[in-house]
């Protein structure tokens, strides 16, 4: 043993299972959880406002309302279709349930707000434009592709490990979804 080697290893070649904080738990999962919980639970209260009114939010008859001014009819039954959407994607999202149909959820009302709203106004949310829709797309889609982490309820499904099969089931089931919708 040289003077510089002390016979420990350094945090650089330990193992990574003893820099977790639980067994199997490790920073990665702690990410996810975090990116989850914030999104998940930005678009649950974004669908909340839409379908009760909360948050400030205009509630089912306002949303219905404005959902008839963009074309889609009836719009209160369109509303309801958005606020649970992403109320209940957010949510998936937020806990990681059935993440790759979560994920498909918020794809679908994203696609939906780029085609109708946001698409004809750039790239900018400043502008009206779709960055915001964008953003929240990707992260569906990417919590998706990755795996909810273990701090997730779906540890216990097949899908929990996140890979291409729930990735293109979160922007195909998104995209038939937001297709039907547009095309109505």
């Amino acid at each position: 043993m040289t003077k510089r080697d002390t016979g420990r290893s350094s945090a650089a070649t330990r193992p990574a299972a003893r820099r977790t904080l639980a067994p199997g738990v490790n920073a990665g999962d702690w990410g996810l959880l975090l990116l989850r919980l914030t999104f998940g639970l930005i678009m649950a209260g974004h669908g909340a406002q839409k379908l009760f009114g909360l948050f400030g939010g205009p509630g089912l008859t306002a949303t219905g309302e404005g959902f008839a001014d963009l074309g889609y009819r009836p719009g209160k039954l369109f509303a309801v279709i958005a606020g649970l959407s992403e109320f209940l994607g957010g949510l998936g999202l937020a806990v990681g349930l059935f993440t790759p149909l979560a994920a498909a959820a918020l794809v679908g009302v994203m696609i939906n707000a780029m085609a109708t709203v946001t698409g004809a106004h750039g790239l900018w949310e400043s502008d009206g434009g779709v960055e915001y829709n964008v953003g929240i797309a990707v992260v569906a889609l990417t919590v998706a592709a990755t795996g909810p982490g273990r701090l997730a309820l779906d540890r216990f499904f097949p899908w929990r490990a996140g890979g291409w099969p729930a990735a293109g089931v979160a922007l195909v089931l998104g995209g038939i979804g937001a297709a039907i919708t547009l095309s109505l």
